[in-house]
C-alpha cells in the first residue's frame, strides 16, 4: 500500500518511537524510507560583531547535529535491509520544510511524533505535527510519545 514513507527527526526520544514505527511499516510494505532533519537558520542581526557564534561555526554545528539525527535513522533502516535516503534542510518553519520535502520525494505517507498535548497547553505551545496536519493533503500517521494518554 505505502511505497514512499517520510520520517522527520529532531533527535528526541519521542521521535525515536515514530522512527521505529516508520521502519516497521516500510519493512511490512516493502517501502522506501526518506528521512529529514530540519536545521535552524542563522539568527542574523544588524550588529554582526555581537553574534556569540560566527555564522560558519553555527552552520557547521547545525549540519553536524542534523547528520547525527539522520545517522540514527539510517542505521536502523539499513539494519532492517531497507532502502533509505536522508536529507537535511534549513528552514525557519520546520513544518513547511517537512511538507515541501514530502512533495519533493513523492511521499505517500508521513510518520510523525507528537507529545500529545491537549487543551490550553496545545494551543499555546502548538506543534510542528499539528501544523503539518493542518496544511498537508496526504496521509500522516501520528505516533504518540511516551507518557501520552491512549486515544479515547
Amino acid at each position: 500500500m505505502f511505497q514512499r514513507i517520510l520520517i522527520p527527526t529532531d533527535g528526541s526520544d519521542i521521535t525515536a518511537k515514530a522512527i521505529d514505527t516508520a521502519v516497521k511499516l516500510a519493512k511490512f510494505h516493502g517501502a522506501k524510507l526518506f528521512a529529514i532533519s530540519v536545521k535552524e537558520p542563522f539568527p542574523y542581526s544588524a550588529v554582526s560583531e555581537m553574534q556569540p557564534t560566527p555564522p560558519q561555526e553555527f552552520f557547521d554545528a547545525q549540519e553536524r547535529i542534523a547528520q547525527e539525527r539522520l545517522g540514527q535513522v539510517l542505521a536502523l533502516a539499513r539494519g532492517q535491509g531497507l532502502e533509505i535516503e536522508a536529507h537535511s534542510v534549513e528552514a525557519l518553519h520546520p513544518w513547511e520544510a517537512i511538507i515541501e520535502h514530502a512533495k519533493r520525494v513523492n511521499a505517500d505517507l508521513l510518520v510523525m511524533a507528537t507529545h500529545g498535548r491537549r487543551g490550553l497547553q496545545a494551543l499555546l505551545l502548538g506543534s510542528e505535527t499539528q501544523k503539518v496536519l493542518t496544511h498537508c493533503a496526504f496521509p500522516v500517521l501520528v505516533v504518540h510519545g511516551e507518557g501520552s494518554p491512549p486515544p479515547q
